[in-house]
């Protein structure tokens, strides 16, 4: 069996209806000026259900994939929250904002020379790895049950702590000057655009990564631009427009666009257990080693791995107690604890 070999086209429509109508996961191409909030009500409204959800808040001025789950996919939410991101940002170099993208205010001007293109690709590349960023205020993040959000539109400064996140990856692709707006007109002088590809962390606010980015080069910077590109394993390219999905709701075509749970987490290491092992699991029963007949990707000792049917059904997800090749060889009465039963 090999997993995650289908493309959105030749989904096994079968597979997506298992179950009640619509459980599966949807990828959507978030428009600018929409909160995610926004783009799942929207979705409950278009496809007549009330139980989706979405998997990391895009915020309204970003645009790109807003993953949503369906119906019984909701279950598998905190499984697609956990796993990398891809964007493409825009860092606008020499203006610094409150809000850390191009909706606040401005706090800090660049005074002079702006750093050459060397100086930046220098100064980015210290920016792979794993690292810390203490939350904007302006962010869901909660200090004492208050999310900071509010308490910066109250006009407080909450003291946070930093938070540890990992960018895998770093591609600058342009510096360029910053082009004139739709009416002509160009933003103060001494701005400068760099484009870029990020894959990173859960975790990770990439407004604050482009400030951190411009106070290490000592000219300030904010986000003008971002596009979420990919979540986990659900790219640009899988996603659909609010337009499109009015129009496949209309046609009752939208499970031709919906994702099986069990092809959602193919991110995920999988143990294909037996028969015997299968039907217990419906019960809440753990799975004995010894029932695994056949296993998928690579996974360390407490890692969370798929636990599939002889069919290729998700079942559960499963916590191993123990490597690939010490579960090969485990002593009788080594289980694999569950997590989260899906049938």
């Amino acid at each position: 069996m090999v997993r995650g070999a289908k493309t959105v086209a030749q989904l096994d429509l079968d597979e997506c209806r298992e179950g009640v109508a619509l459980d599966g996961v949807l990828v959507i191409n978030k428009p600018a000026g929409w909160t995610s909030h926004d783009v799942v009500a929207k979705a409950r409204k278009l496809l007549g259900i009330s139980k989706v959800g979405h998997t990391g808040t895009l915020d309204p001025a970003a645009t790109g994939v807003l993953v949503l789950c369906l119906g019984k996919a909701t279950r598998i939410a905190e499984y697609l929250v956990n796993t990398d991101k891809a964007y493409r940002a825009v860092l606008r170099l020499g203006v610094a904002t409150d809000t850390q993208d191009a909706t606040g205010n401005v706090v800090g001007r660049a005074e002079g020379m702006l750093p050459d293109e060397a100086a930046i690709v220098t100064v980015m590349a210290g920016f792979v790895g794993r690292l810390q960023q203490v939350p904007p205020m302006y962010s869901a993040v909660k200090v004492k049950g208050v999310p900071l959000y509010k308490s910066a539109r109250a006009g407080r400064t909450v003291p946070r702590s930093p938070r540890e996140f990992t960018v895998r990856s770093l591609e600058i692709l342009s510096v360029t000057p910053t082009p004139a707006d739709a009416a002509g007109s160009r933003p103060p002088p001494a701005t400068m655009d760099v484009t870029f590809d990020v894959v990173c962390s859960k975790g990770t606010y990439v407004r604050t990564l482009c400030a951190d980015i411009g106070e290490a080069l000592g000219v300030g910077g904010h986000l003008a631009g971002l596009e979420r590109r990919r979540v986990g394993r659900f790219s640009i390219d899988d996603a659909v427009s609010l337009d499109e999905l009015a129009e496949l709701a209309k046609r009752e075509a939208v499970e031709s666009r919906l994702y099986s749970t069990a092809m959602a987490l193919t991110d995920l290491p999988a143990l294909v257990i037996d028969e015997v092992a299968s039907r217990n699991i419906r019960h809440g029963v753990a799975v004995p080693a010894t029932r695994v007949v056949q296993a998928e990707g690579a996974w360390a000792a407490g890692d969370s791995v798929c636990l599939l049917g002889p069919d290729g059904r998700l079942l559960a997800i499963g916590k191993v107690p123990c490597g690939p090749e010490d579960l090969r060889q485990a002593a009788p009465g080594t289980l694999i604890t569950l997590e989260k039963v899906l049938v």
